[in-house]
């Protein structure tokens, strides 16, 4: 077999395909592989470039092709897609990725660390349970709602609705234990909540940067913890415009034959942290429209005296989320007199 350079990895959890070339660009390599087939067939081969889709599972694989003295790149699945020529299958997508590294204006995804993993790990584990919450405080308004109890929205207003309903002696006695039963459920999932909770703001205190985003109007810790944990490399993007497109915070565009044609936003990249950064924002907005903030930002009154609040929130997001950008690749701290980011000494 000629040498090859490089080599496409559709990786699954048992079989993975690959697809590989020479200097000429030639196919000299296409194989399925089991699991400990792969990892045995790599160890063998020369240090190669080896190109796998940027997943959870992908950067695990980075790190064992790595130690095996391979160079891994991670590509994003929207940047391979346009390469597959037809179908949908591990053949096409393996060349595909072997295909799209060849070119040289392709973007790669740093190689997370498995430490900076589980710090994922922590932030998922919030998001889910809150999913949870949401959705159980839900369904006892629903049955509330059958039973002629009708509850106001928010969390706080779930155990008021309960201890109604316990009190209604109208109420067939089944039914009372069932709502007990889900007032447990509920309590259960609040601890564990409140206990995760717990663990990310002592990772806030830990980190320094995410200290130093919490500075910002609008940023809390739990933005600026999950801002520190989904952007481990920040100088990745090369301006807070990239950083903010990559979330999907920027208008679409539509422009042709010279003409500027701008639409809603993209809604790309992270949906987590895109929403955090809007529910900050629309938090700073409220302020702002009830005369309740410190320190306005000029141009957001005056945003808010010519656009609707939603708009702004999403345009004030998006200043947000290339302020982060500059603290995290820049360093340095928020300066609320001109609303910038005070530079470094080192990054100046």
């Amino acid at each position: 077999m000629d040498q090859v350079i490089r080599i496409g990895l559709d990786t699954s959890k048992r079989l993975f395909q690959l697809h590989g070339v020479d200097a000429a660009e030639r196919v000299v390599l296409k194989r399925k592989l089991s699991r400990s087939a792969m990892e045995a067939f790599f160890a063998r081969l020369p240090p190669t470039l080896v190109v796998l889709e940027a997943c959870g599972a992908s950067h695990h694989w980075a790190r064992v092709l790595t130690a095996m003295g391979h160079d891994v790149r991670l590509i994003a699945p929207q940047l391979a897609k346009p390469y597959v020529k037809r179908g949908k299958n591990d053949a096409a997508d393996a060349e595909a990725l072997c295909e799209a590294a060849g070119r040289p204006s392709m973007r790669f995804v740093p190689m997370k660390s498995a430490g900076q993993q589980a710090d994922l790990m922590l932030a998922g584990m919030r998001e889910r349970l809150g999913r949870r919450r949401t959705q159980l405080a839900n369904t006892i308004r629903g049955y509330g709602a059958e039973f002629g109890h009708v509850g106001a929205k928010g969390a706080a207003h779930v155990r008021p609705l309960l201890e109604t309903v316990q009190d209604d002696p109208e109420i067939p006695p089944l039914a009372r234990e069932m709502f007990a039963e889900l007032a447990l459920e509920l309590a259960e999932l609040e601890e564990r909540l409140c206990a995760i909770e717990v663990r990310l703001k002592a990772w806030h205190l830990a980190n320094e940067a995410s200290r130093r985003l919490a500075e910002v109007p609008g940023i809390g810790p739990i933005i600026a913890t999950t801002l520190v944990m989904k952007t481990p490399h920040p100088e990745a993007f090369r301006s807070g415009r990239d950083f903010a497109a990559w979330i999907g915070l920027t208008p679409k565009d539509h422009s042709t034959a010279g003409k500027t044609r701008l639409g809603r936003i993209t809604r790309a990249g992270d949906e987590t942290l895109r929403s955090l950064l809007v529910v900050g924002a629309t938090a700073v907005v409220w302020q702002v429209r009830r005369g309740k903030a410190r320190r306005p930002m000029p141009w957001l009154t005056s945003l808010l005296a010519r656009k609707p609040p939603k708009l702004a929130a999403i345009a004030l997001a998006n200043k947000l989320a290339r302020i982060a950008w500059a603290l995290l690749a820049r360093g340095g701290r928020y300066r609320t007199s001109d609303a910038r980011p005070e530079a470094c000494p080192a990054a100046a």
